[in-house]
């Protein structure tokens, strides 16, 4: 009954997003393959993982795991529910203060049972005039534990536009997001190195400043 109900649900939210943002996918350098994937991404609004999610296929979404804060998603019975059964996501604590619960280490097991995952490697919500903050050091940490799978770059234009920050309701507005071609960690690649080579091929994919 729970499976059933949370399904229901996950259809539900697909469809009004789908209304309220009309977003479009745009598949330009790589197609939805039922590969192991690490799709990361700008993140500028709380409904960005929700509109990576939505517009993958049935099959693709159903194995395809946001990663979220514990300390927000498990608070309260409907969050937890909807995170844990709607979306399945894998739950990493933001807020740890000693070496227990490594969330490299919980996404990499994630992605060893055969999920793909959501990810902002900004570490937070980007509320200001750059288009994207530095990323943090966890998608090196994350590429260099999982060398065989493929991380997408996927650009999220006009979301923070459509469900500004303090607002409550959306205001209906065309948004599209944009998977670029999937990148490898090189066999010699640092980690500055790999960071600045995500950084601009997520940039690579934002429309041009007019």
């Amino acid at each position: 009954m729970t499976r059933l109900f949370a399904g229901f649900i996950a259809n539900v939210i697909a469809l009004t997003t789908r209304l309220v943002t009309a977003v479009q996918a745009r598949w330009i350098g790589c197609g939805p393959e039922p590969v192991r994937r690490v799709y990361f991404a700008n993140h500028a609004s709380h409904g960005d993982f929700v509109l990576i999610w939505t517009l993958l296929p049935d099959g693709l979404r159903e194995a395809t795991r946001p990663v979220a804060g514990a300390d927000y998603w498990l608070k309260g019975r409907l969050r937890r529910f909807i995170g844990r059964h709607v979306f399945n996501a894998v739950f990493v604590d933001r807020t740890r203060t000693n070496k227990d619960g490594n969330p490299i280490e919980t996404m990499s097991a994630a992605l060893n049972e055969g999920a793909s995952l959501i990810i902002f490697p900004e570490g937070t919500r980007n509320t200001t005039a750059e288009r994207l903050l530095p990323f943090k050091s966890g998608l090196f940490h994350l590429a260099r534990q999982n060398r065989e799978v493929e991380f997408v770059p996927v650009w999220i234009a006009n979301l923070n536009r459509v469900l500004p920050k303090g607002e409550v309701l959306p205001i209906p507005l065309l948004c599209s997001v944009s998977f670029g071609p999937p990148l490898k960690l090189g066999e010699d690649e640092d980690k500055a190195e790999f960071l600045e080579r995500a950084r601009e091929a997520l940039l690579g994919l934002a429309p041009k400043a007019l």
